[in-house]
């Protein structure tokens, strides 16, 4: 018999309308589970009392006929949201017992219509990294057993604090997707800067969507780069992200960024065919060095779009090679313009000092980690006086043509553009923190350009590699036209195949 905690979003948002199961049956099921899986550093903060008096309201609506689009639905909240009077750090030491008194658009959206918070999810600080190893709270281990591990091998490095040689489940959502994997909560709320949805979700064979710069509000996210982050859906599949992802978008006056724009129902959209669609396949993304592993499914992938009806069509993106270099010059600027209000004075961490400067530097010392700070560091280097111009202005005008190599494509009739999720499947904890830290940014190399062009984009478990682990395909879409990539991705997502995820080892 199938745990409750085992069900789809849709499948159990099913179940409670049928009165199969309570939502506080739901809720207790994903407590448990959570409970068993502590080791494996999914969530920052559990909140079982909000969860069963939020399920409890819910069965009294659902009983009434009141129900909302997620009534009754246990999801994970990504450290990066603020919640009302919960713990929100950003995964951060800086904002030690920060608990804010107002709550984020998107979260605030999902509990209208009816979800039950089950807790804060793990992330990358400040969702700066790759692989949620950058966390004040250590790193988040992936459901997924390492390619030859037994249970007990990988149990006994849960136990351990740095998880050593167990999987990383992607960054900088990692505790997203690795609840969402594991089975700790039916979906979660995650943020993309530069493939902060999608790489996780390719990792650990969940799906993940990061929409158009603008569809979702950022008012009550922790920001990061403010240009780039855009808040989206990491689900166990294409038709549960198209149920989250709806509840979560809208405009909000209070983001002047949000887009005052209808949301469709992306569900509707789901199934739907692609016969005569236009996908494009862009050639800059063989880069050198790609496993055959990841270009075998690049292939796959085109193959399974044709034989569903889809014209496939070779384009060109020339400023790709370039995204990368500019990215991390944008995002390291945009961030040491947006952390300089964490200072030790208002909130969070306090180092005392001898003076105002030395309590400004001794916190921030402290209250910051080695990637965080090195971020700020680079942003403050490329935004000083001789070199704003050699590198952000430059970054900037970069980063209009690879809008521009899109827009040319989309202009040209393709509806949507397929591409690898990343250039590689997971690797282990503790592989890449200690090398080149351009060894980690490289695992960005196929999604930054969807974050520096404003645009949506999907990634989708799409198999296996040769050592059993996930591998993802990702697909790029037009402006606020999520809708496309919904259909298209379920078009992956069938003809791949279910990724049948991890039981629990870890219990």
């Amino acid at each position: 018999m199938t745990s409750l905690n085992e069900l789809t979003l849709a499948q159990a948002r099913d179940a409670l309308a049928a009165k199969k199961a309570s939502a506080v049956e739901l809720a207790q099921a994903h407590l448990d589970a959570m409970e068993k899986a502590r080791g494996l550093g999914a969530y920052v903060a559990e909140t079982p009392e909000i969860a069963l008096d939020m399920a409890r309201r819910s069965d009294q609506r659902i009983a009434s006929g009141e129900a909302g689009a997620l009534e009754g639905l246990p999801i994970g909240v990504k450290d990066l949201y603020a919640t009302k009077g919960v713990h929100t750090q950003a995964c951060s030491h800086i904002l030690d017992g920060f608990k804010p008194a107002y709550e984020s658009t998107v979260s605030a959206n999902l509990w209208r219509d009816g979800a039950v918070m089950l807790g804060k999810l793990n992330m990358d600080e400040f969702a700066m990294g790759s692989s949620n190893e950058t966390s004040f709270y250590g790193p988040v281990a992936s459901p997924w057993l390492p390619p030859g591990w037994s249970a007990d091998k990988a149990r006994a490095a849960l136990a351990t604090k740095e998880k050593a040689g167990l999987l990383v489940p992607g960054g900088s959502s990692g505790g997203s997707a690795s609840a969402v994997a594991a089975h700790l909560c039916l979906g979660a709320t995650a943020s993309d800067t530069g493939g902060s949805i999608r790489q996780p979700a390719a990792f650990t064979g969940t799906a993940g969507v990061k929409p158009t710069y603008g569809r979702c509000s950022r008012w009550g996210m922790v920001a990061f780069a403010s240009s780039l982050d855009q808040a989206g859906p990491i689900a166990r599949n294409v038709r549960d992200c198209a149920i989250l992802l709806r509840s979560m978008a809208g405009h909000d006056p209070k983001d002047t960024t949000s887009v005052d724009a209808p949301v469709p129902d992306y569900e509707k959209a789901v199934g739907a065919s692609i016969k005569g669609r236009k996908i494009g396949i862009p050639k800059e993304y063989r880069v050198s060095g790609m496993p055959e592993e990841i270009d075998a499914l690049w292939r796959k992938g085109v193959d399974w779009l044709r034989d569903a009806g889809a014209e496939i069509v070779e384009i060109s993106l020339p400023h790709t090679k370039y995204a990368l270099p500019a990215y991390y010059i944008v995002a390291p600027a945009e961030a040491s313009s947006n952390l300089a209000r964490y200072d030790g004075v208002r909130y969070g961490l306090r180092a005392p000092g001898r003076d105002i400067r030395e309590l400004y530097e001794n916190t921030r010392a402290q209250g910051f980690g080695p990637e965080v700070r090195r971020r700020i560091m680079i942003g403050a280097y490329v935004l000083s006086a001789g070199y704003y111009d050699a590198y952000y202005v430059r970054a900037q005008k970069i980063r209009t043509l690879i809008r521009r190599d899109f827009e040319a494509a989309f202009h040209d009739g393709v509806d949507a553009i397929l591409t690898p999720a990343t250039p590689s499947p997971a690797f282990a904890i503790g592989e890449k923190t200690s090398a080149d830290p351009v060894e980690m940014y490289l695992n960005d190399v196929f999604t930054v350009t969807v974050n520096m062009a404003g645009l949506p984009g999907f990634a989708v478990p799409a198999g296996l590699s040769k050592d059993g682990l996930p591998l993802g395909l990702q697909l790029i879409g037009r402006p606020f036209d999520e809708e496309t990539l919904f259909s298209v991705a379920q078009a992956v997502e069938e003809a791949a195949g279910p990724v049948s995820l991890p039981k629990p080892w870890w219990a």
